[in-house]
């Protein structure tokens, strides 16, 4: 019973799928209409990637090499169509364009949409029978020119399909001046296998009883959008090699030899059965862009390609106006026998100090971010050993909008402002850093992550206020963001509440205990010289018992020391020295030593390691001293002087 009822519902949606027609080559021919009537190629590397219809006729084929080509059609027009940027910013105003007809549009590479118009259809169906007309006409081909039965309600649906179809097309060509393919089905997977089956600029509909003639015509399993190449290999070596070897294959055997999720997903595949939703895209979750080549074997290189690589990268976020709060290194090294899939790749989080410098003037970001990234690469690749690589691809994901303050809060107005640029008091902001694309090692009892905004306020403001007697914040509760002024002149009742809410929000166990969730004054930091970016991934956000004493500190107290008191190390060796081993990031926590939120220092027993770890810190400050240069409380200074001088430089303006 269940069966038959997924199977009218499935019935009755409706989705198309729309195939743009040489995409590359359409763009290049709008962007420049002499090229219409000429066979055109679109070229990257040596490869011929695609090529308009006039090409076709003359016998060139997508992905052949230029040589070849060039041989086959002398007259060939070549165009460069490695900036990919023309092409994508297209395909961005065609998904646009189906969005106000539908809003379930969900994109699959730059020049295919699917859209769910199953309650469009269902409008005008109702529209269709109030006007009590009978007759209704298919737009475009119908699959193996089946006929139409009216009586039918799942095949009016489709036919009513068809013309909104129609209508896609039509509006792109108009507007936008492209020409598509477009299939009409009950699911994804029939609308996408159908779409093809007349080209260029034609579409079809499916109708249910065409469906198993669709799936058999299939000559080959991989040609079943959902079955890729590694599940490919398998079957065949179980000897399946069609649709119909699938269909007729033993589910029990499948099952063993694939697991049962797997094998019930594909044979339900291989009989049309596609039950995924059409899921609106929205924004890019991430901006990334790769350069293949044949070999890059030296550090130089790597860097050159890493710096064009970005000078794309950085002009598309700065048009998205987001802020990137991950980046990722992927490279590809040469392999004779896995020539596409010999990837690897590192990431870890952007310093706070260069997020804020994202869509404004790039050449600033640009050379710390290759320093960054060239860390990331020396982590996959021992460069005093030779190496050959294929390809680079950098991404930037974990994409937030702007951080902006509203004054209808009240969280606005107890923001402390920022000190005076004389004070010499620096204020310091550290934002949201949510858990980053893969970063496993984000502890799981972090329930929360707050953003920590600490300011320090004058020594004149704290003998002032002291002078007048008027009682502070409570000092375990202050968080680094409340203004105390603004705090005494609210009426009361609201000082109890923010008090009250501060409070539920500290854990109450013993010095030994683990909180099960994080201060609010607790973050992760990334500044540009932390460590502890493991050779997986990224860096850890909570507390962990390896520093339970620096632990027993934040929760017990909320105390903060002045800008002299040194930072404690991380006490266990094999952290220390896996923090040596790590690029120089540092995902730790902000304890409220940090915080400079009050002069009060709770008195706790200290273990050997932790002191040993302190003494490390004094030293590191007696040698900024003696340099001197005066670091902000929350920089490690070993990490700074391993850091590139030209981010060094950066690092000490900034500061200053």
């Amino acid at each position: 019973h269940s069966k038959s009822v997924s199977a009218r519902s499935a019935a009755c949606r409706a989705v198309v799928h729309v195939d743009l027609d040489c995409f590359y080559a359409q763009v290049e021919m709008i962007r420049n209409p002499e090229l219409r009537d000429k066979p055109l190629g679109v070229q990257q590397k040596n490869i011929v990637v695609t090529c308009n219809y006039e090409a076709r006729k003359l016998g060139i084929k997508k992905l052949m090499s230029v040589k070849d080509a060039k041989e086959k059609c002398p007259q060939l027009v070549l165009v460069n169509g490695e900036d990919l940027t023309p092409y994508r910013e297209m395909s961005y105003k065609v998904t646009e364009l189906l969005g106000e007809f539908c809003p379930l549009v969900e994109r699959l590479g730059f020049d295919e949409n699917f859209v769910d118009i199953t309650e469009l259809v269902e409008k005008r169906l109702k529209q269709l029978q109030q006007s009590g007309c009978s007759t209704v006409c298919v737009s475009g081909h119908v699959y193996n020119h089946q006929a139409i039965n009216l009586h039918d309600t799942a095949h009016v649906r489709l036919v009513i399909g068809s013309q909104i179809a129609e209508e896609f097309r039509e509006a792109i060509h108009a507007r936008l001046g492209l020409t598509g393919c477009a299939g009409v089905a009950s699911n994804k997977l029939l609308s996408k296998l159908v779409s093809g089956t007349f080209k260029p600029n034609q579409q079809t509909v499916l109708l249910p009883e065409s469906c198993q003639d669709l799936m058999r015509s299939l000559d080959h399993i991989q040609r079943v959008p959902g079955i890729g190449s590694k599940t490919t290999k398998r079957l065949e070596t179980l000897g399946v090699r069609n649709v119909c070897d699938l269909q007729a294959f033993p589910s029990a055997v499948l099952e063993k030899e694939l697991g049962v999720a797997v094998a019930q997903r594909i044979q339900k595949l291989s009989y049309g059965e596609d039950d995924s939703p059409v899921t609106p895209s929205g924004p890019p979750q991430s901006f990334s862009d790769e350069d293949s080549f044949k070999k890059c074997s030296s550090e130089v290189e790597v860097k050159e390609k890493i710096e064009e690589l970005l000078s794309n990268l950085l002009d598309r976020i700065h048009k998205d106006g987001r802020q990137p709060h991950t980046v990722r290194l992927t490279i590809r090294q040469f392999s004779s026998t896995d020539k596409w899939f010999h990837r690897e790749s590192r990431q870890c989080p952007i310093p706070p100090h260069l997020i804020q410098k994202f869509g404004k003037e790039s050449s600033n970001v640009i050379s710390p971010l290759v320093a960054i990234l060239m860390k990331l690469f020396r982590k996959m690749i021992d460069v005093d050993l030779p190496f050959h690589l294929t390809l680079l691809s950098v991404c930037f994901s974990n994409l937030k909008d702007l951080p902006s303050s509203k004054k209808g809060s009240i969280g606005f107005y107890l923001k402390q402002m920022s000190p005076p640029s004389g004070s010499g008091k620096r204020g310091r902001e550290v934002e949201d850093v949510s858990p980053g694309e893969g970063s496993a090692s984000w502890n799981q009892n972090c329930n929360r992550t707050g953003a920590v905004k600490s300011r320090k306020f004058s020594e004149e403001k704290k003998s002032n206020i002291k002078k007048a007697g008027i009682p502070d914040f409570p000092f375990h509760l202050s968080p680094g963001d409340i203004d105390q002024e603004v705090f005494r002149e609210l009426p009361e009742d609201i000082q109890k509440e923010i008090i009250s809410e501060k409070a539920e929000a500290i854990p109450t166990e013993n010095v030994s205990g683990q909180p099960s969730v994080c201060f609010a004054g607790e973050v992760q930091s990334t500044s540009p010289n932390s460590e502890g970016l493991n050779s997986d991934t990224h860096s850890a956000g909570c507390i962990t018992p390896a520093h339970e004493t620096a632990a027993a500190l934040a929760r017990s107290s909320r105390a903060s020391c002045s800008s002299e008191c040194p930072r404690s190390a991380l006490p266990s060796s094999s952290m220390e020295k896996q923090a040596t081993d790590s690029l120089n990031f540092r995902g730790r926590d902000l304890s409220p030593l940090e915080a400079g939120a009050s002069q009060t220092v709770l008195h706790v027993p200290v273990s050997d390691k932790d002191k040993q770890a302190l003494e490390t810190a004094s030293e590191d400050k007696t040698y900024s001293r003696q340099a001197g240069i005066v670091f902000p409380p929350d920089v490690d200074t070993k990490t700074f002087y391993e850091l590139p001088t030209d981010v060094q430089e950066e690092l000490l303006a900034e500061w200053k």
